[in-house]
């Protein structure tokens, strides 16, 4: 008998008893689907997490800090209060501040091994923002460094490389600000205020380029986004009437050391920070704790799959022996036949991976239609406030991955009959009853 007889074989027997193959193909979809669904639950949120690491900033890049005993907590050490320092500035978060950073300390983080450069991260605090005589609204600035995006709505990110003063609002200042749309708000003109440290508002007028979504790990969150020629202008009037060596203090600086690195280089580098008295801060520590707790929650979600499976597996087991016990003179005959009982092994075998594929590739079917409805639904509804969030997403070689994985593990179950059925004697088969 060739393979593909063989194989004709096998698939033609499998529906011999069909009530119970149905029945054993039922238990493998439940595990399949089931295991399917978890494995597109992670997808979907860790392709949310990576699509939006890219507006936590760079792989290449980290977050320094001056590094203190007591940073950004106002009531450290069991309600103490913490010590005044004349050298604090805002964190961006309410509430949290840190020591500022100095040109001097610039500096000497350049002079670090392993820093390529270090951009350093002004604060500016403006007053309001409002379009033509509407209402004044409070509003915090972000900023983007090289290697950083913002999800948009519509427009585009402010040119760096503009001379002209660019701005990109949060959708949120849309409606607010007297725009009928976020398209209408493109190329319109904002009026952006700032006062200075004698008390002196000045006022700057910018374009609105582009319109922001608000996402998971934006950098922008809810604060306007502007370029660099109107950060340079709006810093230069906050910082008027401040010393010179006042005015250039920095919440953070940016590093960015070499995109080949491995982990340890990254280490070393964190350590001659902190011996310098820096703290610095990756991607991967802001967001490594998120992701390790999804994909925590997942695989606990997918070791109830895989023991849905393994129960399956008993029922293939049930399955093939009993197919074995009544086909026994067909055994019998077929050996008699000249059929060695490698063949006859491959004969069961292939039933039970049969079995398998058919159970698995309807539940992974059946689970991306589900899936891609379920997410449908809940991307409009409950999850509105995540745009860009697919929470169930398939990818074809996770799925591909599991009909294998459940077609193996049928393999396996099988074998058990299958090799009762190879070692039959032809004579005492011939003679059962």
């Amino acid at each position: 008998m060739k393979a593909l007889d063989l194989i004709g074989s096998a698939v033609s027997n499998t529906f011999r008893s069909k009530t119970r193959t149905i029945l054993t193909i039922l238990s493998i979809f439940i595990g399949a689907f089931t295991l399917a669904i978890t494995s597109g639950l992670g997808t979907g949120i860790n392709n949310y997490i990576d699509d939006t690491v890219s507006g936590v900033g760079a792989s290449d890049a980290m977050t320094v800090t001056k590094t203190t005993e007591n940073a950004g907590d106002p009531l450290a050490g069991g309600g103490e209060p913490a010590e005044y320092d004349p050298d604090a500035v805002s964190a961006g978060i309410p509430g949290m501040t840190v020591t500022a950073l100095t040109p001097d300390d610039i500096e000497t983080i350049e002079g670090i091994d392993g820093v390529l450069s270090v951009d350093a991260q002004r604060n500016i605090n403006p007053d309001f923002i409002q379009f033509d005589d509407g209402t004044q609204y409070v509003a915090s600035v972000g900023a983007l460094v090289a290697g950083q995006t913002t999800v948009l709505a519509d427009g585009s990110a402010p040119d760096d490389d503009a001379t002209e003063y660019e701005v990109a609002l949060p959708q949120a200042y849309v409606e607010p600000l007297g725009f009928d749309s976020d398209a209408d708000a493109i190329g319109q003109t904002v009026t952006i205020a700032i006062t200075d440290a004698v008390r002196t508002q000045h006022t700057i007028d910018a374009t609105v380029v582009g319109v922001t979504e608000e996402a998971l790990a934006s950098p922008t969150g809810s604060s306007i986004l502007i370029n660099t020629a109107l950060t340079d202008t709006l810093f230069d009037a906050q910082s008027t009437g401040i010393p010179a060596d006042e005015a250039d203090r920095y919440s953070s600086a940016t590093v960015w050391f070499d995109p080949d690195a491995s982990a340890d280089d990254i280490e070393a580098l964190k350590e001659r920070l902190a011996d310098a008295g820096f703290t610095g801060t990756t991607i991967d520590d802001q967001l490594g704790t998120i992701t390790t707790v999804i994909d925590g929650i997942v695989l606990v979600l997918n070791a109830f799959a895989i023991i849905a499976l393994l129960a399956a597996a008993f029922g293939i087991v049930n399955t093939l022996y009993m197919s074995v016990q009544e086909r026994t003179r067909e055994i019998g005959l077929m050996k008699a036949m000249g059929m060695g009982s490698g063949k006859v092994f491959g004969l069961f075998s292939l039933e039970a991976t049969f079995i398998g594929f058919l159970g698995s590739a309807i539940g992974a079917v059946i689970a991306i239609a589900a899936g891609t409805g379920l997410s449908s639904v809940l991307s409009q509804t409950l999850l509105a406030d995540l745009p860009g969030l697919t929470l169930i997403a398939f990818d074809p070689a996770s799925i591909v991955g599991i009909i294998l994985l459940v077609m193996a593990i049928a393999f396996l179950a099988g074998t058990l009959p299958a090799a009762r059925a190879a070692k039959a004697d032809p004579v005492d088969s011939l003679r059962y009853e």
